[in-house]
């Protein structure tokens, strides 16, 4: 029953992944919290082991949603070779950081990035087109601190990125485009990260690998691989607006839970 709902799970993932440039996790954390906290996972590392979970699904999804992004020709290959210097580095650390946060604090911190993009995706809010792409320094910044981050919150960067390269000029469906691409490395490096620093927890489940639950990282992949070219394809077909408030007020519902 878990591996089913890891497998609609998963195809929800891919669409969103897909469709908005962001790697999923913005669902797959908390379903894993709530999935992992049913199945009487300890308290204590479960919100570590979804973080992980996901982050290591993303590097299925991205690998898709890229490639049918890459057959309209819409990916950024410069910006993204130069993020990525620093992405690696960047979700290194940010999976040191999560891991010395405890499970039940992580959760709230969560919660609260979660209600910041429901807010940005409802409200439609979009920094304008003001300034050119940085140059190679800072891309690599850039590119560190989107990478720490979303290991912080077992997302693909897709939420940070696509705005960071809208706000310096590029057009929204390059932005989408060179974000899923970033969730690459960004998924690699911090999936990494997350397996060391969990490999000797003596508390997680069977089937763990460090801080990566392998049923549901099998579950969730199956699944994300296909509808993540659905979601490339609907990306550049349909206007998002509508999906964008729809999804905002689940991420809302999502992050008030965690708060409460």
């Amino acid at each position: 029953m878990e591996f089913l709902l890891y497998m609609v799970l998963g195809a929800c993932a891919g669409v969103l992944a897909g469709l908005f440039g962001v790697g999923g996790g913005l669902i797959i954390v908390p379903v894993l919290v709530y999935s992992f906290t049913a199945q009487g996972f300890d308290p204590d590392i479960l919100t570590h082991l979804a973080v992980g979970t996901s982050l290591a699904t993303i590097i299925f999804t991205s690998i898709n949603s890229v490639m049918e992004h890459q057959r309209k020709g819409a990916v950024r290959w410069p910006v993204f070779a130069w993020m990525t210097g620093g992405i690696l580095v960047g979700a290194w650390l940010g999976g040191l950081t999560a891991a010395a946060i405890q499970g039940p604090l992580l959760q709230k911190i969560i919660g609260v990035f979660a209600i910041l993009i429901a807010c940005q995706m409802a409200l439609d809010i979009k920094p304008k087109a003001s300034r050119q792409v940085p140059g190679k320094p800072g891309l690599i910044a850039a590119g560190g601190v989107i990478g720490w981050a979303s290991a912080i919150f077992g997302i693909g960067g897709g939420s940070l990125t696509v705005p960071f390269l809208t706000w310096r000029s590029v057009p929204i469906q390059q932005a989408v485009a060179t974000s899923s691409a970033c969730g690459l490395p960004i998924a690699v490096s911090s999936a990494i990260s997350f397996m060391v620093i969990g490999w000797h927890e003596p508390r997680l489940p069977s089937w763990s690998l460090g801080f990566v639950y392998l049923p549901a990282m099998a579950g969730i992949a199956l699944t994300s691989m296909f509808f993540a070219r659905f979601g490339a394809r609907l990306a550049h077909r349909l206007p998002p607006r509508v999906l964008k408030r729809l999804f905002a007020l689940l991420l809302f519902g999502v992050g008030l839970s965690f708060l409460v």
